[in-house]
């Protein structure tokens, strides 16, 4: 591909605006440093997979009016199988509602090892968090399990690219001793996702900052209808995101 990177990002988006179109809301201009190198990306595989923030309202069949759901899977998936119609792309959305870290654990080998995806986005935690609050589990045995995640995928996919996505939290109408209650796990949860993101070398998303930086430009429930789950302005958000951070990484991205 003969396309820019600056062009690349120029074509992204439905809408014809650009990731560079939004600065104050997203890092642009910015050179992929340690870039991750992958095999021929023609023919590429990437797996989304998480609970109903990625799930997204798929289909659970071969109706591929659906097969992506209508979230920020499905919108990071259509633009670079709208830009690259000749390289063969794969995108598979594995995240189902409800689902947390350990929902992921028990279906592993079948949602996500077995597709061999070349490269594999994980956005998985705010389920979690009314679990820790009734003390029916531990955020440090949430951190545990999460890391028998990545151990089990480096071992069985030493190839594959990770993409660590954090929750994240945008209450609105919420007494504050939940939001307090809610911020503090959530916001731990963020530091254990970028330490992991360190540790295993893997690509980290960072979606918070860029949601508190949005609320600057529109009221919260703009973006979040109900404290976590993203409204359709919420989901293009992530997509811009996760292609921008995406993009710096890897190599397949912008040639």
């Amino acid at each position: 591909m003969q396309t820019s990177k600056r062009a690349f990002f120029i074509q992204l988006g439905l809408t014809g605006l650009s990731l560079l179109s939004w600065p104050r809301m997203l890092k642009a201009g910015k050179k992929k440093s340690n870039a991750l190198k992958t095999k021929n990306w023609k023919g590429l595989t990437v797996l989304f997979q998480g609970d109903s923030i990625t799930d997204g309202g798929r289909s659970r069949n071969q109706d591929w009016n659906h097969i992506m759901g209508h979230g920020y899977a499905y919108l990071v998936s259509s633009r670079l199988w709208f830009d690259y119609p000749k390289e063969g792309l794969m995108f598979y959305n594995r995240g189902i509602s409800g689902n947390k870290v350990k929902d992921l654990q028990e279906r592993w080998q079948k949602d996500a090892i077995d597709l061999k995806p070349d490269v594999l986005s994980i956005l998985i935690g705010v389920n979690d968090v009314s679990g820790i609050l009734a003390n029916e589990n531990a955020i440090e045995t949430w951190h545990e399990n999460y890391k028998m995640l990545l151990d089990t995928t480096k071992a069985e996919l030493p190839n594959t690219i990770l993409i660590l996505c954090e929750p994240f939290l945008l209450p609105a109408d919420w007494a504050k001793e939940k939001v307090d209650a809610w911020q503090n796990v959530i916001q731990k949860m963020q530091a254990i996702i970028r330490q992991l993101a360190k540790d295993y070398k893997t690509i980290h998303v960072p979606f918070q900052e860029p949601f508190n930086k949005a609320c600057q430009e529109a009221p919260a429930k703009y973006w979040v209808w109900d404290g976590v789950h993203p409204m359709p302005a919420g989901h293009e958000l992530m997509a811009r995101v996760w292609i921008n951070e995406v993009s710096e990484k890897l190599d397949f991205i912008g040639k």
